[in-house]
């Protein structure tokens, strides 16, 4: 852990950033080519700009946002008032959907406002990652005493339980991996970790017998056996490992995927864009999208390592954790590795509510770079990690 901490933390980390409005540059034009990805796959196949031209205007929302929060100065996270005023915030929106949200395919996941929509699970997972960044930042020290990892898992569990009751079994999945990813980033010991699987596994159980719907049940069977049913279920995740596989070395060509043109791959614009990337760019192109993306999270976490304090830490190492997740389970639905449970891909998917969140995380992350520490990287390993 340590020697990966010393590689993130810049050389130059004892002078003061003089980058133009303190943010990280390589971070915010990184993901230049992955909104671009999504443009151009987006547009390839719809037959008209709909999809493209409201993508456009969530990307300008999105990045104003962006450059706003960077100017802000977020220490007054630090206070337990505002933080559990935002849980408190979006426990009560996500009571709130469950009575007079939309449903959409099963699920009772967005609020319909007409000209747009808003889906609270994205933003759950963002407080969320606050939330914990700010329970485990006083109490990092002492997290071997399982007494914390029992809270901050109710502080979870709550969140995913308001989620998956809509139920919206993509999203409440993701809220059990980023609690389990800070977990393990604040040091849990290892019978601790054997115990958090444990109650999963019984969890799971529990659902399986009183909480899944039968749809929910069948994509997990998918999963097991992706050719049980490829006519019925498993239809999706096998359109799209065909599409993964025919884009081969160098892609089909933009606009020539055949499986998205011809209708064959579905949500072609959200859930399997991927799937319709790989099969218009190919191998080569599934490379440069995944470069874009490590940067990203590289800054993300070069950014956190030099938090002013443990608070700042942990949330930009929670915020990685956000995205990679994201990034692997999508990847992982799209060639058949996961069952299909729903999950966008950061930046290129189509959609407003992601997106807005996704730079509201980053946006949040370039606040707190105005204030970060100029001290010695082993400074910081030491506070964080604790003395070797």
């Amino acid at each position: 852990m340590n020697k990966i901490f010393s590689r993130l933390i810049p050389k130059d980390s004892l002078r003061e950033s003089n980058s133009l409005l303190g943010i990280d540059w390589i971070l915010f034009l990184s993901t230049i080519p992955l909104l671009g990805a999504g443009l151009v796959t987006m547009n390839a196949f719809t037959g008209n700009s709909h999809f493209f031209g409201k993508q456009l205007i969530s990307i300008a929302i999105s990045f104003t946002m962006f450059f706003i929060l960077s100017r802000i100065d977020f220490r007054f996270l630090r206070s337990s008032f505002v933080t559990f005023s935002l849980y408190g915030g979006v426990c009560g929106i996500l009571i709130l959907l469950a009575l007079i949200g939309g449903v959409t395919k099963g699920a009772q996941s967005w609020f319909d406002f007409g000209a747009f929509s808003f889906e609270p699970s994205d933003l759950a997972k963002l407080v969320l990652i606050i939330v914990l960044a700010k329970y485990f930042s006083r109490r990092h020290i002492e997290i071997a005493n399982i007494r914390h990892i029992i809270v901050s898992g109710v502080y979870s569990f709550i969140i995913f339980f308001l989620i998956i009751i809509h139920p919206d079994f993509g999203s409440a999945i993701l809220i059990f991996l980023i609690w389990l990813g800070m977990v393990l980033v604040s040091g849990i010991s290892k019978k601790h970790l054997f115990l958090v699987f444990l109650v999963g596994a019984i969890s799971f159980g529990g659902l399986w017998g009183f909480g899944f719907k039968e749809y929910q049940k069948n994509r997990i069977r998918t999963f097991v056996d992706p050719l049980s049913d490829i006519h019925g279920t498993g239809y999706n995740a096998y359109q799209s490992v065909i599409a993964v596989g025919s884009g081969q070395v160098v892609g089909k060509g933009v606009g020539y995927g055949t499986q998205s043109r011809l209708k064959f791959l579905p949500e072609y614009q959200t859930d399997f864009i991927f799937a319709a990337f790989a099969e218009e760019w190919g191998f080569i192109g599934i490379l440069i999208l995944f470069g874009c993306f490590a940067i990203v999270v590289w800054r993300i976490l070069a950014n956190a390592v030099l938090g002013a304090t443990n608070f700042e830490i942990l949330y930009g190492i929670g915020v990685a954790i956000f995205f990679v997740i994201h990034f692997s389970v999508n990847v992982g639905m799209n060639i058949g590795l996961l069952p299909v449970t729903g999950t966008t891909l950061p930046f290129l998917s189509y959609g407003g509510t992601h997106l807005l969140t996704e730079f509201t995380a980053l946006g949040i992350l370039m606040g707190m770079r105005r204030y970060r520490r100029n001290a010695h990287k082993d400074s910081i390993k030491n506070e964080f990690l604790g003395p070797q």
